[in-house]
């Protein structure tokens, strides 16, 4: 009995030694490992760079300038002293003429932080500076602007009819975010992507999009709140990403175009959430296949997982009800914001199901023509829908589709009825251009007052010298354009044209009321969500081989909130990431495909694909993880050591 004993303690005591072992080997082998490179957000780098943006010692005869602050808005400047006095400071950036000339005060004090905008590029720009009996005029050089950046063909203005007020663009193909003066000179631009729709809050900052992805093509992890220098008040993360639009609400929430990524039907461009403002939580969702038939009243670019493509949001006060542009639906459709139940749609009928016809509306009077995948719906304070028809096809029917050379893209506005389920057209713009004026994708109207708007025509694609269906993305395209045309009583009084393609274009002051540089930190609220596990093992990860032995591109990076994995994998390759910690592996898949994207906006992330694989980048958020993690890649079989560790 005792022999049988003795041969269990020493069972047990051989198994101790090869745990302890095997957790000896493993830690010895985690401790040759290294961090992963870590990058540092913008978030992050102001804080660094905001320690050289001091006051004391500083005066008006020799201020602390400081050229582009935040290292991201070339064109601006920080112009920083003290005065024994509390004084309210106007400072002039002399323009080339009136209307580019700009003039704002400042709030009074005796420690200034002027933020100094619309700056010309390459020039010896002369700031006036002036309170009281003092007059002190600097000059602060610019660089130029980078070599590949985009400058107008073409600039027509009727000056006297005209404000000094600038045209700012958001890219879609190549170029910058950026803004013109009405000379069509560069007043500012970011050298950071910043996408989709660009304007101000009610508190006078900017409103753009961060310049990371969380999903392909163009799905932009969420939004910066920023002034002109760069500074970022507020980081605002979705797990659903952002694209194409969001709204300002009365109460200051945000309406943000999102995705539902891993919803069972493999669908984006669907979901539209309300973000409060303060913590970045999702308070009210609108997830359009709740609402429409996702087989009703398909376009020619209608797919499966990108059925209604919403490029739109828009909230109505006096209705209580939110308008969306479904692109890929031919659709404009008004929801209730309270219910979430739809109130009607404008659009040809043709092609949706009896269940939906009472939502449709009987065309009145002369001229009238239906939209077609249109986008920025908007309503305007008389109660008008407004909206930019980029009249793609002009028809549901296959056969009696218009080519992209016989079409047009127009602004129209619809006055409705929504008792008598009347609508008329009671303004255009764009027709009488004809196909020089066509945009098959893209694009913008803005109400700028009564009679006064913008029709931006951003997504003219040539091949062969001919008009084209197809985004700058997806054709080959050998020529692009935009045209910018600001109307006033139905007259042009301003236009300019750019060899590139532009997806939104909004009509700004330089200065706002509320221009004060406040010295804060800058906030992050909101949450990319957590990653979800494919697998969870119990084990122990045995390499086959060395990460030098992938010869493919391969890196990992980590980012403040999540760890980003990026390579070139060939299709029909099985690829997994696993994170090892204290005998647990954690799988995550990383699916390996092209798909065809039929709409794509934007083209500057196009998937990458040579004889080697296609680039895919892999996101596996912060939320939920703790603690130290080995990096493995495994493809197939084979099981690669990356080499290296991340620690949250």
């Amino acid at each position: 009995m005792k022999n049988k004993k003795k041969k269990i303690l020493l069972i047990l005591l051989i198994i101790l030694i090869l745990v302890l072992v095997t957790f000896l080997v493993l830690g010895f082998l985690s401790n040759n490992h290294k961090e992963v490179k870590r990058t540092i957000s913008l978030v992050q780098k102001q804080e660094e760079l905001e320690t050289e943006f001091i006051s004391e010692g500083y005066t008006i005869d020799q201020p602390n300038v400081i050229l582009n602050p935040y290292e991201i808005s070339p064109l601006t400047a920080l112009v920083i002293f003290e005065t024994e006095e509390e004084v309210a400071p106007t400072v002039t950036i002399v323009g080339k003429d009136k209307l580019s000339t700009f003039t704002h005060e400042f709030e009074s004090g005796t420690v200034h932080y002027l933020p100094i905008y619309g700056l010309y590029a390459d020039y010896e720009n002369q700031i006036i500076i002036e309170y009281g009996s003092v007059s002190k005029t600097i000059t602060i050089k610019t660089e130029a602007l980078p070599d590949d950046f985009i400058l107008p063909t073409s600039v027509h203005t009727k000056k006297s009819e005209l404000s000094n007020d600038l045209y700012f663009f958001t890219p879609s193909s190549s170029g910058y975010t950026c803004c013109y003066d009405v000379n069509g000179d560069v007043r500012w631009y970011l050298t950071n992507y910043a996408l989709w729709e660009i304007n101000r809050l009610d508190n006078g900052h900017l409103m753009v999009s961060t310049e990371r992805l969380v999903n392909s093509p163009y799905y932009m992890s969420g939004l910066y709140e920023m002034d002109l220098l760069g500074k970022i008040y507020k980081e605002i993360s979705l797990e659903g990403g952002y694209h194409h639009d969001y709204f300002e609400m009365p109460n200051g929430n945000l309406l943000v175009a999102s995705n539902e990524f891993y919803n069972d039907s493999g669908t984006v461009e669907d979901v539209v959430v309300e973000i409060d403002i303060h913590t970045g939580k999702v308070v009210k969702t609108f997830d359009l296949k709740n609402i429409l038939n996702m087989e009703d009243g398909k376009s020619e670019n209608w797919t499966s997982y990108d059925w209604f493509h919403n490029n739109s949001v828009w909230y109505d006060l006096e209705s209580n009800s939110i308008t969306l542009s479904g692109r890929h639906q031919d659709a404009i459709i008004n929801i209730d914001y309270d219910t979430g139940e739809l109130n009607w749609i404008i659009g040809d009928s043709t092609n949706w199901s009896e269940e939906y016809q009472k939502y449709f509306f009987t065309p009145i009077g002369d001229d009238f023509e239906w939209q077609w995948s249109q986008h920025a719906a908007m309503i305007t304070p008389e109660g008008y829908v407004f909206v930019l028809d980029n009249g793609n096809n002009k028809s549901k029917i296959k056969e009696e589709y218009v080519s992209a050379s016989d079409s047009y893209t127009r602004g129209v506005m619809y006055k409705i009825d929504t008792d008598q389920m009347t609508i008329e057209q009671i303004w255009e713009y764009g027709k009488e251009r004809g196909s020089e004026f066509y945009s098959p994708y893209i694009s913008d109207v803005d109400y700028l007052g009564k009679d006064h708007y913008i029709v931006h025509s951003g997504g003219i694609v040539y091949v062969d010298g001919k008009n084209s269906n197809e985004p700058a993305g997806l054709g080959g395209a050998d020529k692009l354009e935009s045209i910018t045309v600001e109307l006033k009583d139905n007259k042009e009084i301003f236009e300019i044209i750019l060899p590139t393609n532009n997806y939104r274009v909004e009509k700004m002051s330089l200065y706002t009321e509320n221009d004060n540089y406040e010295k804060t930190s800058a906030v992050r609220i909101g949450s990319l969500g957590k990653t979800s596990v494919d697998e969870e093992e119990v084990g122990f990860v045995l390499a086959n081989k060395d990460i030098s032995d992938f010869d493919r591109d391969f890196s990992i990076t980590q980012e403040i909130d999540r760890l980003t994995i990026s390579g070139r994998f060939k299709r029909g390759e099985d690829v997994d990431i696993i994170m090892y910690q204290n005998m647990k592996k954690y799988v995550y898949h990383i699916s390996v495909s092209k798909k065809p994207y039929t709409a794509l906006c934007l083209d500057i992330f196009t998937e990458d694909e040579t004889e080697n694989g296609i680039v895919v980048n892999k996101y596996i958020n912060k939320e939920g993880l703790k603690g130290k993690y080995s990096i493995y890649l495994r493809i197939d079989d084979v099981i690669y050591d990356t080499g290296e560790y991340v620690e949250f």
